[in-house]
C-alpha cells in the first residue's frame, strides 16, 4: 500500500529543509506543478478567489468552494495538498468542521491565519489580527480533529502579526510559538520584510518555519533559505503567471488574428506542453477503455472516427 500523503509530507518536513511549496488554483496548474517537481503543493485562497469569483483576496471564498477545490487537485495529483482555510471560516467550532471536511477532502496539510475576519491578502494592508486566546482556541481545535482522523495531517500556523494593525515581528513570534506549543506543526510567519528579520523568525520560532516569498518579502535563493534553516518555501503564483499568459495571448489574437495563432502553434513545438491531449490524460484514459470495455468496442470507435488517437 502506497504511504499516505499526510505521512510523507511530515516525514519530509521533519528531515528537509527547503521544501518547495508553489501555490495552485486548480487542477490544471496543481497538475503542471507536479510535474515540475514540487514537494508540496498549496492551494492559494488568492489563486481560488480570483479564479472562482473574480474577487481579490478579501475573505470572500467559502469553506464549500475551498473543499470543492481541495478534493479536485488532491485527486489530480501524486503531490501532497496545502489547503489555505484563511481564518478557518469562524470561531474554534467552525475550525472542528472545516478541518473534518479538508481532511476527508484529501488534503495533507492545513493552513489557519490569525486575522480578523473579513481577511484580506497578507501583502495588503489593512489586516487586524483577533487575541491571542481566541487564535490559540482555533489550532487546539484544529489539532483535535487531526488527532482524531489522521494524526499525521499537517497544520499551519499562520500570523499576520508583524503587519497587522498593532502588530510587531516580537509579537508575530510570541504567537507563532504559542501556536507550535498548541499542537500546530509548523509556523508561517506572513509578510516578512526583510533577510534580517526572517533569519530572527527563523531563530527564535521553536519549529519549522514557513516563508513566502511573495509580495512585500524578499526574493532569496532557494539555497541561501535552506543555509538559513527555511523548511517550506512557498513561491510560484501559478494564477498571476497564468493570467500575463492569457493576457498577452489574447490580446495578440486581437490585433493579429490567424498569424498570432500560427505563431504560438509554432512556438509550442517541441514544449513539453505541445501534445495538450496527452498532457490531459487521453493516453491513460485510452488505456483503462482497453483494459474495461469490449475490445470491438474500443477497435471500431478509434478506427472509425476522426481526431486525435492516443
Amino acid at each position: 500500500m502506497a504511504e499516505k500523503k499526510t505521512t510523507l509530507l511530515r516525514k519530509k518536513i521533519n528531515s528537509e529543509k527547503g521544501l518547495w511549496n508553489p501555490l495552485c488554483y486548480d487542477c490544471l496548474s496543481a497538475k503542471i506543478f507536479d510535474k515540475a517537481g514540487a514537494d508540496v503543493i498549496a492551494i492559494s485562497g488568492y489563486g481560488i478567489s480570483m479564479s472562482l469569483l473574480g474577487l481579490p483576496d478579501m475573505g470572500f471564498i467559502s469553506l464549500p468552494e475551498l473543499t470543492m477545490v481541495t478534493r479536485f487537485v488532491a485527486d489530480s495529483i501524486e503531490t501532497p495538498v496545502l489547503a489555505d482555510a484563511d481564518t478557518g471560516f469562524g470561531n474554534a467550532l467552525s475550525v472542528i468542521r472545516t478541518t473534518r471536511e479538508l481532511i476527508q477532502a484529501g488534503a495533507a496539510a492545513m493552513l489557519i491565519e490569525d486575522q480578523l475576519a473579513p481577511k484580506r491578502c497578507g501583502h495588503v494592508a489593512g489586516k487586524q489580527i483577533i487575541p491571542l486566546k481566541e487564535a490559540v482556541g482555533k489550532y487546539r481545535a484544529a489539532v483535535d480533529v487531526r488527532n482524531e482522523l489522521d494524526p499525521d495531517f499537517v497544520i499551519v500556523a499562520r500570523t499576520d502579526a508583524r503587519g497587522a494593525l498593532g502588530g510587531s515581528l516580537d509579537e508575530a513570534i510570541r504567537r507563532a510559538n504559542s501556536y507550535l506549543k498548541a499542537g500546530a506543526d509548523v509556523a508561517f510567519v506572513e509578510g516578512i520584510p526583510s533577510k534580517d528579520e526572517l533569519i530572527r523568525v527563523v531563530k527564535d520560532v521553536e519549529g519549522p518555519v514557513l516563508y513566502n516569498m511573495i509580495g512585500i518579502s524578499p526574493i532569496i535563493p532557494f539555497p541561501e533559505l535552506k543555509e538559513i534553516g527555511v523548511s517550506i518555501i512557498g513561491f510560484g503564483m501559478a494564477h498571476w503567471a497564468a493570467t500575463r499568459a492569457i493576457w498577452d495571448y489574447a490580446h495578440d489574437l486581437k490585433q493579429r488574428g490567424v498569424d498570432a495563432q500560427l505563431q504560438f502553434l509554432d512556438r509550442m513545438k517541441g514544449h513539453p506542453l505541445e501534445d495538450d491531449h496527452a498532457f490531459a490524460g487521453f493516453t491513460e484514459m485510452k488505456a483503462m477503455e482497453e483494459k474495461y470495455l469490449p475490445e470491438e468496442e474500443i477497435e471500431q470507435k478509434y478506427h472509425d472516427t476522426l481526431g486525435y488517437k492516443p
